[in-house]
């Protein structure tokens, strides 16, 4: 990857961060959109597992600093996902928009079921509610939109894959 690919992917990385943190509380949904996991999908993929571990854990660890209650959950599970991303990154690595859009689903679902677990003291009935109903129904939002950007990338800020 040369300079120019990596700026416009570390600027594109941290519009997401911003809308992260601007638009979705606007929004108020029971099923949020996440841009973090767009971001720390996107960048997963282009660079080594190590370097997605440790970014997935810097993005859980802001993330988690604005609820300390459940502190350590979000890096933990964003590590994960960021790992097995780049892990992966021969499978994602196809021009299939498709494939892209069930990649971001599945992230999402995955960091979703990974918080759950770590993070709450809920009962059962409301743990089993959240991961088949609700957090599905954010990882497709997420999906949407991360198709949406990652379309977006491509077009706007590297003309050279379009």
């Amino acid at each position: 990857m040369n300079w120019r690919r990596g700026l416009a992917l570390t600027v594109a990385f941290l519009i997401l961060v911003v809308l992260h943190y601007t638009i979705r509380p606007l929004l108020g949904w029971r099923t949020p959109i996440d841009f973090l996991v767009i971001g720390v999908l996107l960048l997963s993929v282009r660079i080594r597992p190590g370097g997605a571990a440790f970014l997935g854990f810097l993005t859980g660890l802001v993330s988690d600093s604005l609820t300390p209650a459940t502190l350590g959950a979000g890096a933990l599970a964003m590590s994960v996902v960021g790992f097995t991303a780049s892990w992966l990154r021969a499978v994602i690595f196809a021009d299939n928009v498709v494939l892209h859009a069930f990649f971001f689903f599945v992230g999402k679902w995955a960091f979703d079921l990974i918080y759950i677990i770590v993070a709450r003291g809920a009962p059962p009935m409301e743990l089993l509610v959240q991961g088949a109903i609700w957090s599905p129904l954010s990882a497709a939002l997420t999906a949407a939109a991360g198709v949406f950007v990652m379309l977006a990338y491509r077009m706007g800020l590297d003309p050279q894959h379009a």
